[in-house]
């Protein structure tokens, strides 16, 4: 008995001082604590007690003494951490040292301070932005007809250029002091969300010059006089600026461009100029068909030495007029029906003068440190608004449609088949909405979020495809045949296309999000990658010890959180929340520090071959990814003031993302190379097993119906979206008809018990209603009322159709005479 009591109080010292990460001394002492403890009582045995004083001794004494560990210990380990590691590229570097780390740091620390995160406010919008959204972005909706602009003109109207021109639309990221609008990031993003759940054509021409564009890149490396010269100009929308990245033979790799200039001398304007001489064929550039300036990556040769020692000097930047001779510039790509200008941009032989460099020579081959940083922070907004406002629409229409439409005299949404979907399309509206608010916060509190940018821009895009895929199948035929009168189509056509853009999807799972958040963001790798640096031999050796021993002390700890924690479903966490969300703070926490605990294990098994493991790489930024989603979401609730009408969405859109957690964590363990491994890391990631369950229907059940019907959950899910029926668009519409709708469902069931029983008959509505109303079932009020809602729901369910004539002329120049007639 004593023998048992023994082994538990050194498991229990052991438990405690890992738990908790105490320092090797504190574990040392209370270690010899307990063995004098039991030495004095002379239990268990000295034969026991012996063995253990030698093996603490044994264990103890070098890791205490640091001139011993470091030589016995560090030393021979730092030999094989520098063999085993491969060195940072000068572009791995460039791109980790671009971003901040913010809240994702603690998610990979295992120890989320919840309280402090949570506590800090989302930024909201000034007096001046608001005005901004109620004026001039309303007016732009109420011009906005996309069946005109990608069937008919196949662009924007003049009267839409013009209004984003004289408006500021072009300048809401440009300082006053140049004529912009000085907007912070949550504005940008309300803009965005309002104009892209309309049509994703004007809210690509609105989000381009305000995120990777010539504008942002001036802001942060252009000269004085390039800033004079071009912000007020791109301002005032005089300038219309694309930036043109991709080349044929290089996509998402930035870095392997084949566009190049080589620095030559060169009659410009009539004088002998040093300049550049470029050769690019860019393609996939939004902007560029209507562009008057191009801000234009290359790689820069000098193979004279005119400006120095260096050959190939690297990537650079410059700004280059769309006329400059020898640029072809103005033809159209036709990205799956959305006519955003887009387009290829081709030159030989362009020759600019030094001075179109972006920031001068001085930031000559500084141009993939510009494109990085630039982009965490684009990333991070332009597309996660975009498809939260796609999002939120999808949701608005597809709720109110699956009200409104009947089949077998009931609302469509109340078959279970479709309350699935509808719930899908609620739980990832809410997610959506609260990562991209989350991410364009960060950057007004003045973070470069380059994790959480990639992680934004991978799963709103994501989980946008999905939710349109939802409202399509809800609508049927609706959904598909375009026109006037269909509001899903094109955003269905170009889901792809969001997926693609801004680094594609696949890359950015199963490269970005972990590979780059497990250096910038783990606390203790990129200092020993840092520490292998120091070029004095006993420094390095010291710093390396420092570190590796907090990182083992780091591991082992989320090791014993993980087990601990999910064996006691983590109740003993300190977590803030009220009755309903404490519990989703401890499963955050427990599967924070699992998360650490495996990615640890992971980076020590593959080392620098984690680079090509990119399905492993995938999966823990999966894991990532969706205790970030969680986080945000929780924020964004707690936010709102946790209003317990929203609990269900919440409820609905934590276990989605919990569950997807768990299948993560388990493709990572099932497909850790070690057989004889997994058993172990099994039981210290699930304990009790795999208990997460994806939503279930009762809960789905719930949420779904909160789409049915007007609520105050409903407007905070889908707010910040155009809803006027001014213009007769379908979402305005539908959301003066849908209480209505609701209104008139006792009369229907008035009327079809009255049919059942023989009271009244008739072939068609308007037959039996007459009859009701001379038998007395309705009064001359409620047929009135009956029969309009009858005329104004028929027009909702309609579809277009057209002449032959008319869709041969979608886009040719009779388009505008065609249209007219049409109408």
């Amino acid at each position: 008995m004593m023998t048992l009591l023994f082994l538990i109080s050194l498991l229990a010292v052991f438990i405690a001082c890992s738990y908790f990460k105490t320092p090797v001394s504190v574990w040392t002492g209370a270690t010899a604590a307990v063995l004098l403890g039991f030495s004095i009582a002379g239990q268990p045995g000295w034969i026991l007690l012996t063995l253990f004083w030698l093996l603490l001794i044994v264990v103890a004494v070098p890791l205490n003494y640091l001139p011993w560990r470091r030589q016995w210990l560090t030393a021979p380990i730092l030999s094989m951490f520098e063999k085993m590691t491969p060195q940072i590229s000068e572009t791995e570097r460039v791109a980790l040292e671009a971003g901040t780390v913010g809240f994702e740091g603690e998610l990979f620390s295992g120890r989320p301070r919840w309280s402090r995160f949570i506590k800090k406010p989302l930024h909201e919008l000034s007096v001046e932005e608001q005005a901004f959204i109620d004026g001039p972005v309303e007016e732009l909706c109420d011009m906005i007809n996309d069946w005109e602009i990608s069937h008919y003109r196949g662009g924007l109207s003049d009267e839409v250029w013009d209004h984003l021109r004289k408006s500021g639309f072009f300048g809401m990221i440009i300082p006053k002091k140049y004529g912009g609008l000085e907007f912070s990031a949550v504005a940008h993003r309300a803009v965005l969300e309002k104009l892209a759940g309309l049509s994703s054509s004007v809210g690509s021409v609105v989000a381009v010059p305000n995120s990777l564009g010539p504008a942002e890149l001036l802001l942060h490396y252009g000269t004085d006089e390039q800033k004079d010269h071009y912000l007020p100009r791109l301002a005032s929308g005089e300038e219309i600026p694309c930036f043109g990245l991709t080349s044929t033979t290089a996509g998402s790799d930035a870095t392997s461009i084949a566009d190049y200039g080589v620095v030559c001398k060169q009659k410009w304007k009539g004088k002998q100029t040093l300049g550049i001489k470029l050769n690019f064929e860019k393609r996939y550039i939004t902007l560029a068909p209507v562009a008057t300036v191009v801000g234009l990556a290359f790689r820069l040769y000098d193979p004279d030495g005119l400006l120095g020692d260096t050959n190939d000097i690297g990537i650079s930047v410059a700004l280059v007029p769309a006329d400059t001779p020898g640029m072809e510039i103005g033809r159209r790509h036709f990205p799956l029906n959305n006519p955003f200008p887009n387009g290829p941009i081709i030159g030989k032989d362009v020759f600019i003068p030094l001075d179109y460099l972006l920031g001068g020579v001085e930031h000559a081959g500084q141009g993939w440190r510009m494109l990085v940083e630039s982009l965490s922070v684009g990333r991070a907004i332009s597309l996660p608004s975009s498809t939260s406002g796609g999002a939120k629409a999808a949701a608005l229409t597809t709720g109110a449609y699956a009200r409104i439409r009947k089949q077998f005299n009931l609302p469509i949404g109340r078959f279970e088949g479709v309350e699935e979907a509808l719930a899908r399309i609620a739980g990832h509206t809410y997610a959506i909405s609260a990562l991209s608010r989350l991410t364009a916060s960060v950057v007004d509190d003045g973070e470069k979020p380059s994790v959480p940018g990639a992680i934004a821009k991978y799963h709103c895009t994501e989980l946008s495809r999905d939710i349109i895929k939802d409202a399509m199948d809800v609508h049927g035929g609706k959904g598909i045949v375009l026109g006037p009168k269909n509001y899903l189509g094109r955003a269905w056509q170009g889901a792809p296309i969001w997926i693609t853009v801004e680094g594609a999807n696949i890359l950015t799972r199963t490269m970005m999000i972990f590979g780059q958040g497990a250096i910038r963001c783990h606390p203790y790798v990129l200092k020993e990658l840092e520490a292998l640096e120091i070029k004095d031999d006993d420094k390095r050796l010291v710093e390396f010890d420092r570190v590796l021993f907090s990182h083992i002390g780091h591991s082992i700890s989320c090791a014993v959180r993980s087990f601990v924690l999910g064996l006691s479903f983590a109740r003993f966490a300190a977590v803030p929340g009220d009755r309903r969300t404490r519990k989703y703070y401890r499963k955050l926490t427990r599967y924070s520090a699992a998360f650490a605990y495996l990615a640890d294990i992971v980076m020590l098994t593959y080392g620098g071959k984690l680079k090509q493991k990119e399905k492993i790489s995938g999966r823990l930024g999966d894991v990532l990814s969706q205790l970030y989603i969680c986080s945000a979401m929780l924020r964004r609730f707690e936010h709102d003031g946790r209003p317990a009408a929203d609990q269900a969405i919440l409820a609905w859109a934590f276990h989605d993302a919990i569950y997807k957690i768990q299948v993560a964590m388990r493709g990572v363990i099932d497909n850790y190379p070690f057989a004889w491994v997994r058993p172990f890391l099994r039981l210290v990631i699930f304990p009790l097993g795999r208990g997460e369950r994806a939503p279930n229907d009762r809960l789905g059940h719930k949420v779904a119906a909160l789409l049915l019907s007007p609520s105050e959950t409903r407007n905070r899910l889908t707010r910040g979206i155009y809803i006027s029926d001014r213009t007769g668009h379908p979402a305005g519409v539908m959301e003066k008809l849908l209480p209505d709708v609701i209104a008139a469902e006792p009369l229907e069931r008035r009327k079809l018990k009255a049919l059942r029983s023989g009271e009244i008959s008739g072939y068609t509505f308007e037959e039996q209603l007459e009859q009701a109303r001379e038998k007395g079932i309705f009064s001359d009020t409620e047929a009135d009322f009956l029969l309009d809602v009858r005329k104004r729901v028929l027009e909702i369910v309609s579809v277009d159709d057209f002449e032959l004539e008319e869709l041969q002329a979608g886009l040719s120049k009779r388009g505008d005479e065609i249209r007219k007639k049409a109408a």
